[in-house]
């Protein structure tokens, strides 16, 4: 297991409703995201609030995270300035840790325990939410997928 204080939380973001999945061959949602100081974190059903809170037994997506570190690095890439790391959608926006080292293990981030699942794959939303180029620039980074394996809450504490 990784040691607590390894992965310090930048950012939170839910948002009530799907502005992307499901929407295949439609336009884009208009559900906000929200940004939140602390999450209440439940274990085997997701974060509070959110869309995919109780989703669905089992679904490796309850909690997702996302280098900030990378979305500056997508950002400057494609010269996009002004983008808050909350147009990708993933949850918690980590910095100064490499997230794909999680998937496979067992990891806590504020006495909350997660399991990483996988790479939360970028999609073609990202060339829209982000800017062109997008969803090239983020393949194998796009961030995690994690189950919440103990109830608790996470806070913002950088």
């Amino acid at each position: 297991m990784v040691t607590p204080g390894q992965i310090r939380i930048a950012r939170i973001f839910i948002s009530p409703g799907h502005n992307y999945f499901g929407h295949n061959d439609q336009p884009a949602g208009i559900h906000p995201t929200v940004e939140l100081l602390e999450v209440e974190c439940v274990a085997g059903k997701g974060l509070m609030g959110d869309r995919f809170f109780a989703y669905k037994d089992d679904f490796k997506g309850q909690a997702t995270f996302f280098s900030w570190d990378v979305f500056e690095d997508v950002c400057r890439g494609l010269g996009v300035a002004g983008k808050s790391p909350g147009v990708t959608r993933r949850n918690l926006i980590t910095r100064g840790v490499e997230l794909n080292t999680f998937i496979g293990r067992e990891f806590e981030v504020q006495g909350v325990q997660f399991l990483g699942v996988s790479e939360c794959k970028p999609c073609h939303w990202m060339n829209e939410a982000i800017g062109p180029g997008a969803e090239a620039a983020m393949q194998g980074r796009g961030g995690l997928r994690a189950k919440i394996l103990t109830d608790g809450k996470v806070r913002v504490d950088i």
